[in-house]
């Protein structure tokens, strides 16, 4: 049984840690990979700062042509992140995610037609939960405060995260496509101080483990691959 982990730089292992992005080599996929060594084998296909634009752009070399079973699609922090160069420059004009929501929900059903034609069965995971105060932090300190009174009038950058999570929700229950709430499970497991790395966008070897964790969880029940 082979499974395509296929996503962002949350699935790649991206941690930020005493002020710098590092890779952990204890990630999501690498976990998973332990947890169930001998039922199934995992590929981590996770690339950093990709959104649903070019996770299609390369699904056909990095999905397809590996033939898998299972495809677990994790996307849509960086879909619904933006340019914040360009909020800082013009903090009084509109601004639009990277990618609009109705464009990543679009990409999203691409993708899962895709991945279905080649008779590959697609698993969407939710998005992971944020710290917006460390990330509003961290954004401040690369691109000044100019930023804040922006982001206020938006909602804040939680709105657009939950407004996205939910979108792909629904999007799972209307394609009646397996889904993975891993938002859910670690907002009840613990402390996400503990899962969220410095810059509150990022997981922590412990959030990567918690994740792990429920995907692993949500396969044994969900498809045909026994625990014993």
């Amino acid at each position: 049984m082979k499974i395509v982990c296929f996503g962002d730089s949350l699935t790649r292992g991206v941690s930020f840690v005493k002020g710098r992005m590092r890779i952990l080599k204890e990630n999501y996929p690498s976990f998973l990979q332990q947890f169930a060594s001998e039922h199934f084998t995992v590929i981590n296909k996770g690339v950093f700062n990709d959104n649903s634009d070019l996770l299609l752009s390369r699904v056909e070399k990095d999905v397809i042509a590996e033939h898998p079973d299972y495809v677990i699609i994790n996307i849509g922090g960086n879909d619904c992140n933006f340019k914040w160069d360009e909020v800082a420059e013009q903090p009084e004009v509109e601004h639009q995610p990277i990618v609009p929501i109705e464009r990543y929900i679009e990409n999203i059903k691409q993708l899962i037609y895709r991945i279905q034609e080649t008779n590959s069965i697609p698993v969407l995971m939710t998005l992971p939960p944020l710290d917006p105060v460390r990330y509003y932090k961290l954004l401040a300190k690369t691109y000044g405060s100019s930023i804040s009174h922006w982001i206020s009038l938006q909602g804040g950058i939680e709105h657009w995260h939950g407004l996205y999570n939910r979108s792909l929700n629904s999007l799972a229950e209307q394609l009646n496509v397996l889904k993975i709430d891993v938002r859910s499970a670690m907002e009840h497991s613990g402390d996400l101080n503990d899962y969220i790395s410095d810059d509150g966008i990022h997981l922590t070897r412990e959030g990567y483990k918690t994740m792990s964790s429920e995907v692993f969880t949500s396969l044994i029940k969900n498809v045909t691959i026994s625990a014993s």
